[in-house]
């Protein structure tokens, strides 16, 4: 399952909503982009080029993957393959049509591209450099040479043959405009070669709430006549969009409370509550909430509850005078029945309120 959140900024209309007009899902092979951790990050497409190409953007069905790959000419001499290109000799299995081309140079001269044309933000990024020896094959058809990236070493000693050899770094820390420098080795025959690149942002994701809170937050939800409208998505994230009334840890996203006082909700307290061990603030007071109340003794980190003015039914839980941290417990103004419990009356340092019931 994927959850899209889609928030305010200072870019959207003060009379306009957030929206999206389409959602495609594209399967990709387990190899592809596979030095990535995808559990800790994701790649935001930047750029993707064929160098030398001039033609109209390169997509389905020349790559099955329906990625996009844009054209990209310089003032560098434009050499075609005179072999036969396979992707699947490739990693990333580019699409052979962005490989077909390339940009070159002269027996013993450095090649420089400035790729790609904009000026990027200083950040880690993912960089994907695609080359093949364009020449017929044969025991000559090889050329070697070092690859830079902003005068750092990228990679020494490249060989590249007919076979073609994709070179790749996973936290290439850029910013503001970009050159690719390759030096040729004085035993290299002809002069570099590259035939296409791939730029991504990557991008930390911030991770999820913990699976068992999710589902705790969902019976709410459902037990709820009128939940919050927002309460949709990942309940704690992204922290600035986390659900109305829900505070979540920052560190390892457990709810920790729920402050919905006079929210006007209606509906019932679900035993899935119990799932949210992390939980310490209950606050629901002021609403319209009713049916007994669960067994909230197995909540130990609990310190205040505020379930007053409600419509709550049914006993009150002894195993809440058990609970070590309880500081505050309001229950007054609901429709409890039966005796307070003794864990309850006797317990030092508890600011308990129960009037306004049927207590005895």
């Amino acid at each position: 399952m994927i959850s899209v959140c889609l928030a305010r900024n200072n870019a959207t209309a003060s009379s306009g909503s957030p929206f999206i007009s389409a959602l495609e899902l594209v399967s990709l092979e387990d190899s592809m982009y596979n030095s990535t951790d995808f559990e800790s990050f994701a790649l935001n497409t930047i750029a993707r080029h064929g160098f030398g190409y001039n033609g109209p953007i390169i997509s389905y069905p020349d790559d099955q993957f329906s990625r996009y790959w844009a054209p990209f000419k310089d003032a560098n001499p434009v050499v075609q393959s005179h072999s036969n290109i396979s992707s699947a000799d490739f990693w990333n299995l580019p699409p052979e049509k962005a490989l077909q081309t390339a940009l070159t140079t002269s027996r013993g001269k450095q090649l420089v591209v400035h790729w790609p044309d904009l000026e990027l933000p200083n950040a880690s990024y993912h960089l994907v450099l695609y080359f093949q020896d364009n020449r017929t094959p044969s025991p000559f058809s090889w050329r070697v040479f070092d690859v830079t990236v902003n005068g750092e070493d990228f990679y020494r000693g490249l060989n590249v043959s007919t076979a073609g050899v994709v070179v790749y770094g996973t936290q290439v820390q850029l910013g503001g405009k970009t050159q690719i420098t390759l030096t040729p080795d004085e035993s290299s025959p002809v002069g570099p070669v590259i035939n296409a690149g791939e730029i991504f942002l990557v991008v930390p994701l911030g991770g999820r709430t913990v699976t068992r809170d999710v589902i705790a937050m969902e019976e709410l939800k459902r037990s709820l006549k009128n939940p919050p409208p927002d309460w949709s998505g990942d309940p704690c994230l992204p922290p600035e969009h986390s659900w109305t009334g829900v505070v979540c840890s920052p560190k390892d996203f457990r709810v920790e409370a729920l402050n919905l006082t006079n929210y006007g909700l209606s509906g019932s307290l679900p035993d899935g509550i119990l799932n949210m061990t992390a939980l310490t603030h209950i606050y629901l007071g002021g609403n319209k909430l009713s049916g007994p109340i669960p067994d909230l003794g197995e909540l130990r980190n609990l310190v205040n509850v505020h379930l007053n003015d409600n419509q709550f039914s049914g006993p009150i839980p002894s195993a809440l005078g058990t609970l070590e941290s309880l500081t505050q417990l309001y229950l007054q103004n609901n429709k409890f029945t039966g005796k307070i419990p003794d864990t309850l009356r006797k317990k030092p340092g508890l600011d308990m309120q129960t009037h306004g019931n049927q207590l005895s």
